[in-house]
């Protein structure tokens, strides 16, 4: 028996029986024993190289050439200098509300299925089958194709003329959008479209469906109508996100000053390139000074003060000119935001009288029923009035059948008067009953 008993005894784990032996004997050093790793159950370097993995991209640049990429979440995170809670907004695996955010060298788009990093060179996706993805990467390099690349940012006197000039919907021509608000541009496309494709579809389902139910009241139509119901707030809730991003983008002069990348890398290229031409300037006057040296009287201060009113118009007219360059794409973008503003506004007003047109519904199922179930009482009501007249039948024969005599059961005719009394009373009652209730209004008689 002892050795059967063996077997069946569970032996206590090692690493159970090690930290007995460390509570109960504890080294001097505190550290766990050779050998022996912490957190042994966790596998931590599983973790660290999930999150490191390296994804594929779909690159689009400028010209419309697209290919596919393959980095990791670093490697993106240095090439667009993007924090890692923004590269979140584009993993598949969670689930975020649509969101449009302009860094420094880089837009972050995420509305429904496009989720896309657009620069000032580039548009980086995530490589995914969905159609939605593919159409979006075809729409846009068909439009930069058609478009080129020579028109992807006018000249500083064109800006100025169409400044000048009307402020049209037809000086703001997709032709002389940047680069980043063409696929801006298409991304707004692709959510619009993809939420009024599914609010038509949703209304083709639900009109009839409400029809059907207003003129048959049945648990199957209701539990379709739930249905729809639900899908209705669920689809209203994401358009009513996308309408309140693009809003606060129209909103915020600074946020739309932020996502013209083109414009901040022409700057940071002519800034870089000043730069460099001063270095070189100041280089070649020092070997001239070297070469020729001059007494300091040679150059007069009028002629040094000349250059420093000429540096300092320059440097403000550039200035102005940046700003104004500045407005004016920021008046370009607004003006397509606006123009898709009115898009997706249109789509939630589609919504909002689907909603109504359910609440309607809804509001005259409940009028039915509300009536039905008054019928139903103003019936229960005469049932319970006819039983009270007859319940006095019953009273009478009640009376009559107790075992007493009496001189009415000697006469023949008595019970024939009984009767005919009994009746009376109780049709006297009954119509007073029915006049007490059209006086009173409790029953349409």
């Amino acid at each position: 028996m002892g050795d059967l008993k063996e077997p069946l005894l569970r032996r206590k784990p090692a690493s159970a029986m090690n930290l007995r032996e460390m509570s109960h004997h504890p080294s001097s050093s505190g550290h766990l024993p050779s050998g022996r790793l912490p957190f042994q159950g966790i596998d931590v370097s599983g973790l660290k190289k999930r999150g490191q993995s390296i994804r594929s991209w779909i690159r689009v640049d400028t010209s419309g050439n697209s290919g596919v990429i393959e980095v990791d979440k670093f490697t993106m995170m240095r090439r667009c200098d993007l924090p890692a809670r923004d590269l979140r907004l584009l993993d598949p695996l969670f689930v975020y509300p649509s969101t449009i955010l302009g860094r420094e060298k880089a837009i972050v788009v995420n509305l429904e299925q496009v989720r896309c990093i657009i620069t000032a060179d580039e548009v980086l996706l995530l490589n995914s089958l969905d159609s939605y993805v593919l159409h979006y990467v075809v729409e846009l390099q068909r439009r930069l194709k058609m478009t080129g690349v020579s028109d992807a940012w006018p000249s500083d006197e064109s800006v100025t003329s169409r400044r000048r000039g009307s402020r049209s919907f037809d000086t703001a021509s997709p032709d002389y959008l940047p680069f980043e608000f063409k696929a801006l541009e298409v991304a707004l496309e692709a959510a619009c479209t993809f939420l009024d494709s599914q609010a038509f579809e949703l209304e083709v389902e639900a009109y009839p469906l409400l029809d059907e139910l207003t003129s048959k009241i049945s648990t199957l139509n209701l539990e379709r109508v739930r249905r729809l119901k639900s899908r209705l707030v669920a689809l209203t809730r994401r358009v009513q996100k996308v309408r309140d991003e693009i809003e606060q983008l129209m909103d915020d002069d600074g946020d739309m000053a932020e996502m013209y990348l083109t414009e901040k890398k022409r700057r940071m290229e002519m800034s870089s390139y000043g730069h460099q031409s001063l270095i070189g300037y100041k280089s070649n006057d020092f070997a001239q000074s070297i070469s020729a040296p001059t007494s300091p009287a040679s150059s007069p201060p009028s002629s040094r003060k000349l250059e420093k009113i000429e540096s300092m118009a320059s440097s403000r007219h550039g200035s102005v000119r940046s700003s104004e360059s500045g407005t004016g794409s920021i008046e370009e973008l607004e003006m397509l935001l606006e123009a898709y503003f009115v898009v997706i506004d249109s789509t939630l007003n589609k919504l909002t009288s689907l909603k109504e047109y359910i609440e309607d519904t809804e509001d005259f199922i409940n009028i039915q029923l509300d009536n039905v179930r008054n019928q139903l009482i103003q019936f229960e009501l005469l049932l319970t009035t006819a039983t009270f007249v007859v319940a006095i039948f019953g009273v009478v024969a009640g009376v009559f059948g107790m075992n007493f005599p009496i001189k009415l059961f000697d006469d023949e005719g008595a019970f024939k008067w009984v009767l005919i009394i009994t009746g009376v009373s109780g049709a006297v009652i009954f119509c007073s009953f029915l006049w007490f209730f059209k006086y009173k209004r409790l029953m349409p008689l």
